[in-house]
């Protein structure tokens, strides 16, 4: 373990990983998941420039007049540029959140065009591009390709860890929804305690593979209702399971709370990677994590129906066109 790092370390063994490889990292991610639900990842196979160019792309973005950012504001597809103060989450159930996230991003997701027998359901259309800046676009849907392809190592991984079959999980993604938010963080006020860069919260979906700066900033809350911090670890993501893994493992594995706080003098920039399974995808409780002399903790639900409602509560935007 890194000398900075304060949470689990999971070396994933690369591109071409080995049996042995693959076999370390499902222990390893296991135990992680199990006492946390949060670690860093690291031999990923990404390469490192690949994530330097879409930090750039994402601070050019960030550096423009709050005129021409608006130019791509949110829609109805949740695609597009939330100002500072516009999200607000309501839905958290660690804390009683107050005021709006002193953040703003630009949100991008998986690609459905006009001619998709999908487009125009709930999250369902094109992504919004933003003119006048050479290269983002190349760099942004790289850094989308990447991260998808490293979400297929990590499931191959999880199902080990979870005594499945290898790519039980695929149907359940034969339509993926993914999200990649392209975050920046002001310097927040220090003595403000009711103010955050991102309140305290769970992700919605099935996990979340960020990539952040050298500002810091992130916190985890431990087993004990501690916060941590989780530094940038050089050359490693933070992996966490989201809400739809937690259900789906019967608790076995942990949708641990997080938040961000900025009180360095700096911005901070970081590059959520949503991975989420098909909107229509039933989550029932895993075979492997559920005896059946029990019930299981959770019902089934459909994610799209789950992840709407939350969108819809936390969402200022989403009012206008309710």
């Amino acid at each position: 373990m890194a000398p900075q790092a304060n949470l689990p370390v999971v070396d994933v063994g690369g591109r071409g990983a080995s049996e042995r490889d693959l076999q370390n990292a499902s222990q390893s991610m296991d135990e992680a998941f199990r006492e946390v639900g949060f670690c860093y990842v690291v031999n990923t196979g990404v390469a490192d420039d690949v994530v330097l160019q879409a930090f750039a792309a994402s601070q050019r973005f960030h550096a423009q007049s709050d005129e021409v950012k608006q130019r791509v504001a949110i829609n109805e597809f949740h695609r597009g540029y939330m100002a500072p103060k516009t999200s607000l989450i309501k839905t958290s159930s660690v804390a009683k959140v107050t005021r709006p996230n002193l953040s703003e991003s630009l949100m991008f997701m998986h690609e459905v065009h006009p001619s998709d027998p999908a487009y125009g359901a709930p999250l369902q259309g094109p992504n919004q591009w933003p003119q006048g800046l050479p290269g983002f676009r190349t760099a942004i849907e790289l850094y989308q390709q990447e991260m998808a392809a490293l979400a297929h190592r990590i499931m191959r991984i999880m199902e080990r860890a979870l005594g499945l079959r290898a790519n039980y999980l695929s149907p359940f993604f034969e339509k993926p929804t993914t999200w990649l938010r392209l975050l920046h963080y002001p310097p927040q006020p220090m003595g403000d305690d009711e103010q955050f860069g991102a309140a305290p919260h769970t992700d919605y979906g099935f996990m979340t593979v960020l990539a952040q700066d050298e500002v810091g900033g992130l916190q985890v809350r431990d087993r004990s209702g501690q916060w941590i911090d989780a530094p940038p670890l050089p050359g490693g993501f933070v992996l966490n399971v989201a809400d739809m893994l937690a259900r789906w493992t019967n608790d076995r594995w942990t949708s641990t709370p997080h938040r961000v706080v900025n009180h360095s003098p700096h911005d901070r920039f970081s590059l959520p990677f949503f991975w989420d399974m098909s909107m229509d995808a039933t989550i029932v409780c895993l075979p492997t994590c559920h005896d059946e002399s029990e019930k299981a903790k959770y019902e089934p639900v459909v994610f799209g129906d789950y992840v709407m409602e939350r969108l819809n509560k936390n969402y200022s935007y989403r009012a206008k066109l309710a």
